[in-house]
């Protein structure tokens, strides 16, 4: 079975299993930790009846140490196994893991938001993020995430992406240029949106002044106040000028910012591989919890 006290002193295991450091993990451990005593405490209130034992006491439990615990979820994001591999791997049966992952997501999305790791979701909360971060040039981009074929025929022809020929989900991205962080993320939608009327509907407001490189797929997105920078397609029949692909060559130079970004999330194979849960919403949470790993991941890079 694999346990967190087995791994502690083998940092590239670690690395591999979890997508983070060892700084990285010890970083966030004490803000999961808070998250789940929170959630005992708030499990204790709903109890119709008092407790009768202590906490722990019935079966031994498997995931025994809070490092486990973080250790169980981490992986399951990193790698993403099919449950009963997972569950295997943790010594429990496939309905245990399947708890334990209900579980402890949302607690490691609180648990990054303690840290402040989390990218703004809301058009109202992400204009105060981008006013105060260390500069206003930021980056624009989506990307699309495969699912499994709907069986709803409604849903089919919803999530159907013709550019991907897949069943796809899709989230808008916002980076802050010198930092690489994801300062925001978009709601998920299906995949075949397009990336303007995305932001349209996002209603993102950024601060006067700010600067924004984005790419064609953004075509007639200007926000008010802000300088934007988009390269210039070849017209019909034509060619583009030198001045023009130099200025093309710069700006991908830039944009290629966010696409680091996006690949920095993506370490996490359950917002890269085929998307096979099936819980409502939950599309929607590993995004956003993966875009906060990625943040964390920057703070504690693995030569520091």
């Amino acid at each position: 079975m694999l346990r967190y006290k087995n791994i502690i002193n083998k940092p590239n295991i670690l690395r591999a299993f979890t997508g983070l450091s060892s700084k990285g993990f010890e970083s966030l451990l004490p803000a999961f930790q808070k998250a789940y005593e929170e959630s005992l405490n708030e499990r204790d209130r709903r109890r119709k009846e008092p407790r009768k034992r202590k906490r722990g006491a019935g079966n031994k439990a498997r995931l025994l140490s809070i490092e486990d615990k973080l250790l169980f979820i981490l992986f399951y994001f990193k790698i993403y196994p099919i449950q009963e591999v997972q569950a295997y791997i943790f010594g429990m049966s496939q309905p245990r893991a399947n708890i334990w992952i209900q579980r402890l997501s949302p607690l490691l999305d609180k648990a990054l938001g303690y840290k402040a790791k989390l990218p703004s979701r809301k058009a109202k909360d992400l204009e105060e993020v981008l006013r105060d971060s260390p500069s206003v040039e930021f980056i624009i981009d989506g990307t699309e995430r495969p699912i499994q074929r709907p069986k709803d025929p409604k849903r089919q022809n919803k999530n159907y992406s013709g550019k991907k020929k897949k069943h796809t989900v899709k989230n808008n991205l916002i980076s802050e240029k010198k930092s690489k962080k994801i300062k925001g993320l978009s709601p998920t939608f299906e995949g075949k949106k397009h990336d303007k009327a995305i932001m349209d509907e996002w209603g993102v407001i950024y601060p006067k002044g700010s600067k924004l490189w984005k790419d064609t797929g953004f075509q007639g997105y200007e926000p008010d106040n802000v300088k934007t920078y988009q390269p210039k397609k070849k017209p019909r029949g034509k060619k583009l000028t030198p001045e023009d692909k130099r200025k093309n060559k710069l700006i991908s130079s830039i944009r290629v910012r966010i696409e680091h970004a996006i690949g920095g999330a993506k370490v996490f194979h359950i917002v890269r591989d085929v998307y096979r849960n099936h819980k409502k919403g939950f599309e929607d949470i590993v995004m956003e919890i993966a875009c906060g790993l990625h943040n964390l991941r920057l703070d504690y890079s693995f030569s520091s």
